[in-house]
């Protein structure tokens, strides 16, 4: 809040302000219950979607859903992997910008469109994975429990982009998600791994 940067608004974001406590779910209850009225305003405040400098759009999941993977897909047996390149297109159609920024799945990954626009997501700093049951069951591990970003230069003929792994006290992040009955969370924070 104090940094004033710019930020879109993530599914558990929404999830804080759009229901009740009792309809929240386990990794959402804890962090509730340590907000005050000013952050869950400020946290209402934040759009769902943002171009930034008038060259770069940013959403958090798909530019018109905050819980659908842009990068990614998940068959019905579970397995994940890379979208197809149409679909990736496909949901970019009417997005001006050259560089479009997305996130949700907390996998790093890069994608060129073939008109040369680059969508990027960095990673996730603080969950390097997860279970999750949309569109089906299945598991997002990163496999390294570092915090990722992503640093992004403007260069002739568009954008470069750099993924960064950086150390963390993720034992003691683990710890945290011990005490508050989140095992598996736990193991993600502590291995990058879930199982």
């Amino acid at each position: 809040m104090t940094l004033d940067a710019v930020h879109v608004l993530g599914n558990h974001d929404r999830y804080l302000i759009d229901r009740p406590p009792e309809r929240m779910g386990s990794w959402d209850r804890p962090a509730h219950a340590q907000l005050d009225a000013a952050h869950l305003g400020w946290l209402r405040s934040i759009p769902a979607t943002r171009v930034f400098l008038d060259r770069v759009f940013l959403c958090h999941a798909m530019p018109d859903n905050d819980e659908v993977y842009w990068l990614e897909t998940v068959r019905a047996d579970g397995t994940v992997q890379p979208a197809p390149l149409d679909a990736i297109e496909h949901a970019a159609e009417g997005i001006e910008q050259s560089l479009i920024l997305c996130a949700h799945s907390h996998i790093a990954r890069a994608v060129r469109l073939r008109d040369g626009r680059l969508i990027v997501n960095p990673g996730s700093v603080g969950c390097p994975g997860y279970r999750d049951t949309h569109p089906f069951p299945h598991v997002m591990e990163a496999g390294t429990p570092d915090a990722r970003y992503a640093i992004l230069t403007e260069v002739v003929g568009g954008w470069q982009v750099t993924f960064r792994h950086v150390l963390y006290d993720h034992d003691a992040m683990a710890a945290l998600a011990r005490r508050n009955g989140q095992p598996e969370l736990a193991a993600a924070l502590a291995t990058g791994w879930i199982k």
